[in-house]
């Protein structure tokens, strides 16, 4: 390995983390924990010098890459990246590179989703959104530069020595980011607002759509940690239905957030929704129909992962976590 791969990989590696009992606690302490490594991580990947095999990384665009990814966000995707794939025994700075890579096209994600064409939002994490801080062109490559470095990560020998498993990695996530998941579920949501004509959705649409836009990519982040670890059919599919339980309940959560959360603590505008005559989880189950739903989902996901005892405690707080919180 060269020296600029080990100056790459190295501090993100953390110090040893102590759990305590309360898997809660653990919970807390790991995913602040991930979100600084990644936080680190992100910072040296997207930093001036341009990347072997590059030409040179003009600052407007890197600037604004730097800022839709930095400095922010709870980082529950890196989060489920390391933890699955700890349950495999894969080493914890393999798995941020995964996780580092699947951020870049999270936050690519929430730059377009801001958009005047798309959402139109003017804040995001409590501060102004890429095409408000800088403009409208630039927002659009820093996405596309989010977007396609997400892959270059990818390829990299420092997530994993064996390239067949790291076009695994790549194809999943292109499968989870494209047409068929989060692009795809994109256009499915700009369709709910009815900006195309068409029939109102049904809770099956919703459903849809949703497992698509939000559910792909938490999806994929359970089924990394499966994939780096080489794990059989069974434990892959195990996490991968814990990723779709979650998926819906992180949405579901993100739906009740929108009619009865503050923006100051969410971050962004809430009552969006609503004010689009949107078809959501809530509008059509109703706030208590939404909520017990909620409930079931945390249930289904804790099942999912039963098989691994007592080492996916973290992972079932994890669902509890998606389906309380606050912002």
């Amino acid at each position: 390995m060269s020296l600029q791969s080990q100056s790459l990989i190295q501090p993100a590696l953390g110090k040893p983390r102590v759990s305590p009992t309360d898997p809660s606690e653990a919970f807390k302490r790991s995913l602040d924990q991930i979100a600084a490594d990644t936080e680190a991580l992100l910072d040296r990947l997207l930093a001036a010098d341009p990347a072997p095999g590059e030409r040179q990384r003009p600052a407007r665009l890197l600037d604004a890459m730097r800022y839709s990814s930095l400095g922010g966000g709870k980082r529950i995707r890196p989060f489920l990246v390391v933890e699955t794939a700890k349950l495999f025994g894969v080493p914890r700075r393999h798995a941020l590179m995964v996780a580092a890579a699947l951020e870049c096209v999270h936050c690519y994600s929430l730059v377009h989703d801001d958009l005047p064409a798309m959402d139109n939002d003017a804040l995001r994490r409590g501060r102004p959104t890429v095409h408000k801080a800088f403009d409208e062109a630039t927002a659009i490559l820093a996405g596309d530069g989010l977007l396609t470095i997400a892959f270059d990560i990818l390829s990299r020998p420092q997530v994993h020595k064996d390239a067949r498993i790291r076009v695994q990695l790549i194809s999943a996530l292109a499968k989870a980011a494209g047409v068929g998941g989060m692009a795809g579920g994109q256009m499915l949501d700009l369709a709910a607002e009815g900006r195309f004509g068409g029939t109102p959705l049904d809770f099956s649409d919703v459903r849809t759509l949703q497992s698509m836009k939000t559910g792909a990519l938490l999806q994929f982040a359970c089924l990394s940690g499966a994939l780096l670890g080489e794990a059989d059919r069974n434990a892959r599919a195990a996490l991968e239905r814990y990723g779709s339980a979650i998926g819906e309940a992180f949405q579901l959560a993100d739906d009740l957030l929108d009619i009865d959360g503050d923006a100051a603590t969410v971050g962004k505008a809430t009552g969006k929704d609503a004010a689009a005559h949107k078809a959501t989880f809530v509008s059509l189950l109703g706030i208590d129909g939404a909520r017990a739903r909620l409930k079931a989902l945390v249930g289904k996901a804790e099942k999912a992962i039963a098989s691994f005892g007592e080492d996916a405690a973290i992972l079932k707080a994890a669902a509890r976590f998606i389906a309380n919180r606050r912002s």
